[in-house]
């Protein structure tokens, strides 16, 4: 797992490739990054389905209520199937530009 910060969103990449043992680190370490907008880089890891994907809505719909982005990058999933609670994206890119939206809608009370 390699964590990277930049401003006020962390991301959290996936170096092992075992998606399992990836959410079990980050459900215990969520309390350093509760107070951040969140991206959970899936790349790395091309055996992740959409099984493993919707395992993050729990903590997806815990750091939302916290007024915080989760956005989890992942390109070998079925966007389609994906729970419209959960914000899956192919790039990092586009999870930063839908971070940079997310605080423009905050900004404006939305």
């Amino acid at each position: 797992m390699k964590v990277d910060q930049k401003g006020n969103t962390i991301t959290i990449k996936d170096t092992q490739g075992d998606f399992n043992s990836f959410l079990t680190k980050v459900t215990n370490q969520y309390k350093s990054y509760e107070d951040h907008n969140l991206i959970i880089d899936l790349l790395p890891n091309k055996a992740v389905n959409i099984d493993d994907v919707k395992q993050l809505l729990p903590l997806s719909t815990q750091h939302k209520k916290a007024k915080k982005s989760f956005v989890i990058v992942a390109d070998a999933v079925d966007y389609n199937a994906v729970s419209t609670k959960l914000t899956v994206v192919p790039t990092l890119l586009e999870a930063n530009d839908i971070i940079s939206m997310e605080e423009i809608e905050r900004d404006l009370g939305f």
